[in-house]
């Protein structure tokens, strides 16, 4: 029995990925004029976004308990083992709650294997950890090179690397200080963010979006492992054109192949607002022996 990789809705991975290696995905809770909502399930990300667009201020949840109850019950039931990739800790105590529920859970089912990974990242930063877990499941590894892969990964080894057209967003949800935020809302400036140790951190000042996709492709050239074959993710917030221009960038100027492209998911796109862009990548901290799995461009 190959090892079940689990997730949550911060992963951004597109369906057909998340369908095509059986990947099971847990839903935030969002919500919207009071009213409560799960990720995936009854609301879209679409739906998300034009709640913003239509000046709502949409907020989100943790993955709710009896998700995440339901969910490791019917594995322990089948004797599945499972490896749960979740979002950062800084940003979220959902990985606090899952690691809670597991330890209940194994109380009843005392075999149950489960082991629970911090990626200390989001979007397609986690997205594209739990892709690798569930290519290398697929390709049946043994769940111990799995794991230790994952592990790899969440140690500040994926590059998140993105702007935003207002940090009022982020400072409002508690993601950045009031001081960044206050920096961010200079006329034209775009600030550029990264992850480090879970938190995003606003470390750089660029005024205009051009200037902030060309900033990026340069940290991707400078941070990440450089190989051709590797996946690159990108997100956008409800900005396809930009998110183009940056694919095609990265591709016609350091010759990467593999990308995912999908919309920045309902749980970021709530702290971020419309805009964003960003680019993830394995960073310089691989080593040819741990290069991702590639895979075509989605």
């Amino acid at each position: 029995m190959t090892l079940k990789i689990i997730t949550d809705s911060a992963c951004d991975l597109p369906q057909e990925i998340i369908d095509q290696y059986d990947i099971d995905v847990l839903p935030f809770l969002v919500y919207i004029d009071n009213q409560e909502y799960r990720d995936g399930i009854n609301i879209t990300t679409r739906q998300v976004y034009d709640a913003i667009h239509a000046g709502k201020i949409p907020t989100t949840g943790q993955v709710p308990m009896d998700a995440i109850v339901s969910t490791f019950k019917k594995y322990a039931e089948l004797g599945q083992e499972c490896l749960y990739l979740s979002f950062s800790s800084k940003l979220s105590g959902t990985c606090n709650t899952v690691r809670l529920v597991a330890t209940e859970i194994k109380k009843t089912f005392k075999d149950f294997k489960v082991t629970i990974v911090d990626t200390l990242s989001g979007s397609l930063g986690q997205g594209l950890i739990v892709l690798e877990a569930a290519q290398m499941a697929k390709a049946k590894f043994d769940p111990t090179q799995i794991i230790a892969r994952a592990q790899k990964r969440s140690s500040n080894n994926v590059e998140h690397l993105f702007s935003v057209d207002d940090l009022d967003y982020l400072y409002r949800g508690g993601r950045v200080n009031r001081a960044s935020a206050f920096l961010g809302g200079l006329l034209k400036v775009k600030p550029i963010l990264h992850v480090q140790e879970g938190l995003m951190i606003p470390f750089q000042k660029v005024r205009g979006k051009k200037i902030a996709v060309k900033r990026i492709v340069e940290l991707v050239k400078e941070r990440s492992f450089g190989d051709s074959e590797q996946m690159i993710g990108i997100t956008h917030a409800d900005d396809p054109t930009v998110a183009e221009q940056l694919r095609s960038m990265l591709q016609d100027t350091l010759g990467y192949r593999h990308f995912i492209v999908n919309l920045i998911g309902s749980v970021l796109a709530c702290h971020i607002g419309i805009g964003g862009v960003a680019a993830f990548v394995v960073n310089t901290k691989a080593d040819a022996a741990n290069l991702a799995i590639p895979g075509e461009t989605i």
